[in-house]
């Protein structure tokens, strides 16, 4: 008897609690959701190429669950964009991420509905370069109907990348003669050589490429002022035997834009992208390419800014480089070996090991640049300069390469690690000189021994030493120096006294280090 009464009030509990709820009665949406925002700007993409996926999130501030009767673009499926909801990408077919119906939303509840987009610009009749797209999102229809915009900015682009064989699948890899045997040698880098009709990137249209581009043999490429270069994850730039890169970039008046320089980074356009390190490879100066030059570029985000080596004899240098800048690099900034650099007004900065490194010997020649290390986003291994004469081949033999000459002058080398140079020698000829530098080095282990006798005129001539630069603010690659920089006027005059980085005149009696003159901003 217990058992029967205990059994029927549980019954009678069930079903008085189930006649209760009402949690799956949903209700039509009555058009009073709220949106997190009234327009989704899916950032610039280039055409051809997918975006990011950015989100939307929809609530429903009302007591009732309600179902949304449909969720569209209002292209419909013509639409160049595509969504999913919570998951789920809707009908099926050609509807298929365009159309939802149904869609139930609890009270006091959100959705997420996640948009991405594919566009290529030549199929919108767009006359220009670039074409701003746009769509809505449709919720629910007639009187209750609401929106959200949808806007992306399409670039045009010239696009260039590897053939790759159809019934394979393989993609086509660079041949070229490796090891200077004059016999080509099969590589493993994806990549093809430009043709000559690609050997001259204009500032008519961004460049985007995938694979390595070749320079070949005797051949130059060209990029002229205002060019933009992209690259895609493991692409660059090598300029093989007897090949040359001229970055012929101009000073701009616009130091946001910088629309005269030459400007090379990954193909992400997206503002989360903007300052993330090693995205590409490297602009790789191969052994036996010959008077390259750089002016006015800014290289940012790769793996290595410039890789440059071999021809440490030669009568012209391999590179020479000025008004430039390299950044986010997550390896080396400009990485030299057994080769010839000449720099001039150039900055380098928040590299993930060394921001300029000339190993294996070689000739190196910097004046009035900045050589900065500011890196923070894992340990650095490498002060922000590194000079060494020597290689460990695989049988842990030691490989020397005279480094014939290495002269700083009024140059800044710093950062966030102490000491910021470093000089490593195994041969007999290991020739440096550093004059009226602004130098971070506080060791007592090294000073006074070997290398780091600051006395020795021979090496050392008239360097300040620990003195703060007074950056704007190294970590986010703003490198001009304050008032009370340690590097104001402590420059060697030159004659002429020429200009700094941004085209000022230099003070022809007490120049400033490194590449920009002293300015005024807020401290």
């Amino acid at each position: 008897m217990k058992r029967l009464l205990s059994f029927l009030l549980c019954f009678g509990i069930l079903m008085f609690w189930s006649s209760c709820r009402n949690d799956f009665e949903f209700t039509p949406s009555k058009g009073n959701l709220e949106f997190a925002k009234d327009t989704i700007y899916l950032d610039t993409v280039f055409s051809t190429i997918g975006s990011s996926t950015y989100n939307l999130k929809v609530y429903n501030r009302s007591n009732d669950d309600i179902v949304i009767p449909s969720i569209q673009f209002e292209n419909g499926i013509n639409s160049l964009y595509r969504m999913n909801i919570d998951g789920s990408t809707g009908l099926q077919g050609a509807q298929e991420g365009k159309l939802f119906e149904n869609v139930e939303l609890l009270a006091k509840d959100s959705l997420f509905i996640f948009i991405e987009t594919t566009i290529d610009i030549s199929t919108l009749g767009a006359l220009e370069n670039q074409f701003l797209y746009t769509d809505k999102i449709l919720f629910d229809s007639g009187s209750n109907q609401q929106d959200v915009d949808v806007v992306t900015l399409v670039k045009d682009a010239v696009f260039i990348y590897p053939n790759k064989d159809e019934n394979t699948g393989i993609i086509e890899t660079l041949v070229f003669d490796v090891d200077g045997d004059g016999t080509d040698d099969e590589t493993t880098l994806q990549g093809r050589f430009l043709t000559d009709e690609e050997l001259t990137f204009t500032n008519e249209k961004p460049y985007v490429i995938y694979g390595y581009a070749g320079v070949g043999a005797g051949k130059t490429l060209t990029m002229e002022a205002g060019a933009r270069v992209h690259f895609h994850a493991d692409s660059g730039i090598i300029v093989t035997d007897n090949g040359s890169l001229n970055i012929n970039g101009s000073l701009s008046t616009d130091q946001e834009t910088l629309e005269n320089e030459v400007i090379l980074e990954g193909d992400r356009l997206e503002p989360l992208y903007e300052n993330i390190p090693g995205q590409w490879g490297t602009i790789w100066l191969f052994n036996g390419s010959v008077n390259n030059t750089i002016n006015y570029a800014t290289i940012k985000n790769a793996t290595i800014g410039v890789l440059a080596e071999g021809n440490q004899n030669t009568t012209n240098d391999k590179l020479t480089i000025t008004n430039s800048q390299i950044y986010n690099a997550s390896s080396f900034g400009l990485l030299g070996r057994a080769t010839s650099i000449t720099a001039e007004n150039v900055v380098i900065n928040n590299c993930g090991q060394s921001s300029f490194a000339g190993t294996f010997g070689g000739k190196y020649n910097f004046t009035h640049c900045t050589i900065a290390n500011y890196w923070n986003n894992s340990f650095r291994q490498f002060p922000a300069l590194l000079l060494n004469d020597f290689i460990v081949d695989a049988n842990n033999t030691i490989i020397t390469n005279d480094l014939i000459e290495a002269n700083f002058t009024n140059c800044i080398i710093y950062g966030n690690d102490n000491p910021e140079f470093l000089l490593e020698n195994e041969g007999d000829v290991f020739n440096f000189n550093f004059t009226n530098n602004l130098l971070r080095f506080d060791n007592n282990n090294l000073e006074g021994n070997g290398n780091y006798i600051f006395d020795d005129p021979t090496f050392y001539v008239s360097n300040i030493f620990n003195q703060l630069p007074d950056f704007q603010d190294p970590y986010e690659n703003l490198m001009h120096i304050g008032q009370v920089s340690g590097a104001k006027g402590q420059a060697l005059a030159l004659s002429p006294a020429g200009y700094d980085i941004l085209g000022q005149p230099r003070d022809g009696s007490n120049p400033d280090i490194g590449a920009y003159n002293y300015t005024t901003f807020d401290e």
